[in-house]
């Protein structure tokens, strides 16, 4: 199957899912080996993006999904009036923040930082498909430890973790740092 052909079906495939849709899947569905397939979502992201659709492709983590465009969110506020927006609290953000940056990390982890207990907030942020269970620590009485999730990439706009900012207090490493002459 040429690459031209296999966007239009994967456009198709993505819009009746209407949620993020793993990679895997997708290339299963089409009998492709992935790495056409990531060839073929390349192509979709260079099409959307030169003609300026109303539409975009977000891959995050393994999931591929159909986005409108940013910009246009004023738009499609009006007409969806009202809107009912979820806000995290001020107290879920911080430990969202604490997860994403240090995972995986336990809730004693967590509240140690921020230096108030968590419970609350993890169990919000669970409940939101933001974080997860992502195993145990292995010492004595094994706590969860916790990781944030691809809805957490999605919601926040990443492709990984790695797009995260760097906090501002982060030094560069000493091998990055310009050596000048005097």
């Amino acid at each position: 199957m040429e690459i031209k052909e296999i966007g239009p079906i994967v456009e198709a495939m993505l819009f009746v899912a209407g949620e993020p849709v793993p990679v895997n899947d997708l290339a299963r569905a089409l009998e492709l080996p992935p790495y056409q397939l990531m060839e073929a979502l390349d192509e979709m992201e260079r099409v959307y993006a030169a003609q300026n659709r109303g539409i975009v492709l977000k891959r995050f983590g393994e999931h591929v999904q159909l986005s409108t465009r940013r910009e246009f969110a004023p738009y499609i506020e009006k007409l969806l009036q009202p809107v009912q927006k979820q806000s995290l609290s001020q107290s879920a953000l911080e430990t969202l923040a604490i997860v994403a940056y240090r995972q995986p990390v336990t809730k004693l982890e967590m509240e140690q930082i921020r230096g108030v207990k968590c419970d609350y907030s993890v169990q919000s942020l669970m409940k939101k498909g933001l974080i997860e269970d992502v195993g145990r620590k292995d010492v004595v009485g094994r706590p969860i430890l916790y990781g944030t999730t691809d809805r957490f990439l999605s919601h926040f706009g990443l492709r990984s973790l790695t797009d995260l900012p760097r906090p501002a207090d982060e030094t560069p490493e000493p091998d990055s740092l310009e050596i000048q002459d005097i």
